[in-house]
């Protein structure tokens, strides 16, 4: 049973790839987890090489539709990725309205998805990052912070999150202060700025 509570959801250490906003917002209603969204049948390469990073810095469990186009993501990311744990929800399974998808399933189903995927409950960890260290370092709440931001994530392999996305994505995929400065001297080398 999902407790009712927000700061009581489980906190999952796995990314869940979903197909879309919708499915993101049930997954956030039964556990706290990052989330990549494949926007459907039309997954870049750029998705697939987020989802690659993923799997290697904390794991991915996929979380699709159970209908033909969710199984064809399935196969492209397993494909692409091998590795991924998958997490199923159980055919049949309609809103009032006859559609099927993720984005109808209560948390209890989609929590009973995950586990059965061995998804990994953690403890939250102090963040190694704050927002105060990144509004410092120019990289949200200044002018060309979005580019410089963009630059940085995609060195880090943590997509193109924006200014809170970058935050919560720094500390749940387990960056490190050591990598995280690593590429923000790269960057900044690029750019011809000392550090």
């Amino acid at each position: 049973m999902i407790p009712e509570r927000e700061d009581a959801r489980p906190v999952i250490r796995e990314v869940i790839v979903v197909e879309g906003k919708d499915d993101v917002a049930a997954v956030k209603r039964a556990c706290r987890a990052q989330t990549i969204i494949t926007n459907g049948l039309g997954i870049s390469r750029e998705i697939i090489e987020e989802i690659r990073i993923a799997a290697l810095r904390c794991g991915v469990i996929v979380l699709t539709d159970p209908d033909a186009p969710g199984e064809k993501i399935r196969q492209i990311i397993n494909r692409q990725v091998p590795g991924c744990r998958q997490a199923y929800l159980p055919p049949g399974r309609y809103s009032r309205n006859g559609l099927v998808g993720v984005e109808y399933a209560k948390p209890a189903e989609i929590w009973a998805a995950l586990t059965a995927a061995k998804a990994t409950k953690s403890e939250k960890q102090p963040d190694a990052f704050t927002m105060a260290e990144i509004v410092n370092m120019g990289l949200a709440g200044a002018e060309g912070a979005g580019e410089k931001r963009e630059r940085l994530s995609l060195l880090l392999g943590i997509g193109r999150p924006n200014g809170k996305q970058f935050l919560r994505r720094l500390n749940d995929y387990g960056v490190s202060k050591q990598d995280f400065i690593a590429a923000y001297r790269e960057m900044m080398r690029d750019d011809g700025e000392s550090v």
